[in-house]
């Protein structure tokens, strides 16, 4: 990911750039004066705030003879607007909900949480982190305000075994939170990955602690991109799209309280659903159905044709005999392997 030296105490850093942020957030121009009269500060203090802006990733430009603008604005993630457009369903199963501007990860949180003996029902938001990671150890880019950076923790009684399927039923879940927002093209590529019009939007992480063979915790982490800058979407190495390209417009609170209004009662049924309550869903947003993919592992490589997944959530795959001709239908499992579309050589790097 892109890395900013904001300070010694980013944190603190960010938190005293927040007054300025919200006046700036609207897009509009503000004269430096009315923006100093606001925040109790000199105009002299104003003009060293708005270049500090400048380490977050975020551009104000200078408007002749008016002021400072924020050109288009800042949707800042507001604990009280995502309540408000939570379902009671998911209200009921939602025990803590943070917006944090800046963290190493949300998934490292959640995780700390659960494992000090609480974080069951926590929802922990971030406008930034600063160490966010993917599957097999990628970075996540995550640019101020610029996505949505969200992850939940949860305690399940049965082990592993119960959670098979749960990332790919996540992406479910958030293929039917975009639809309420009448988004294109969302497609699901095994094991984690929600795509639309052919390129990755969001990605999702499962990381798990506890006795795996009876009480456990995961953490469901999640990252997608709502509207990416561009020095940070150059350094992306797969194809990539943000919701700013398809469907611009969409309030990022909406947008969370939609996610959670399907994900909290999703976790709360799973141990009875099962993924089997979700394949039907998947296999239709299925990405690459019917086509020639190639698996990597750290050793090995697969080539065939993607033929859906199981009820457990494997991928299957028809592979080839030496002479071209059918050699049977392969399970694969999400920790072993990668997909690719056959064509497309392995990149490393890139986001979740």
């Amino acid at each position: 990911m892109v890395e900013r030296n904001t300070s010694s105490r980013p944190v603190e850093f960010i938190a005293s750039l927040r007054p300025l942020l919200t006046l700036l957030a609207d897009g509009a121009v503000h004269s430096g004066e009315s923006l100093g009269e606001q925040l109790g500060i000199s105009r002299a203090a104003v003009w060293k705030q708005l270049q500090k802006l400048e380490l977050l990733g975020l551009e104000v430009i200078s408007v002749k003879g008016r002021g400072y603008q924020l050109p288009g604005g800042l949707d800042l993630l507001e604990e009280k607007a995502i309540r408000a457009g939570m379902s009671a369903d998911a209200a009921t199963h939602l025990q803590v909900l943070q917006v944090e501007d800046l963290v190493d990860s949300t998934n490292a949180r959640v995780l700390a949480a659960l494992e000090s003996g609480g974080g069951h029902g926590l929802v922990m938001l971030a406008e930034q982190q600063t160490a966010g990671r993917g599957r097999r150890g990628r970075a996540w880019q995550s640019p101020f305000a610029s996505g949505i950076n969200l992850s939940i923790g949860w305690q399940f009684n049965g082990g592993v075994p119960l959670l098979e399927g749960l990332s790919l039923a996540v992406g479910v879940a958030l293929g039917r939170a975009l639809s309420r927002f009448d988004v294109p093209g969302v497609r699901l590529k095994w094991p984690n990955d929600v795509w639309c019009q052919q390129r990755k939007l969001a990605g999702v992480l499962l990381e798990l602690s506890g006795d795996l063979t009876d009480r456990c915790a995961v953490v469901i982490g999640i990252g997608l991109n709502m509207r990416l800058p561009e020095a940070v979407a150059s350094a992306i190495d797969q194809p990539w799209i943000d919701l700013e390209q398809v469907r611009p417009g969409i309030g990022r609170n909406q947008l969370v309280a939609a996610m959670l209004s399907e994900l909290m009662p999703l976790l709360e049924s799973y141990p009875q659903v099962g993924f089997a309550g979700y394949r039907d869903e998947w296999m239709a947003m299925d990405q690459f159905a019917g086509q020639s993919v190639r698996l990597q592992s750290s050793r090995q490589c697969w080539s065939g044709i993607e033929r859906g997944v199981d009820t457990a959530g494997a991928l299957l795959l028809e592979v080839a005999g030496e002479h071209g001709e059918s050699a049977g239908v392969r399970a694969f499992h999400g920790g072993e392997v990668s997909l690719r579309p056959a064509e497309t050589p392995e990149k490393s790097g890139g986001p979740r």
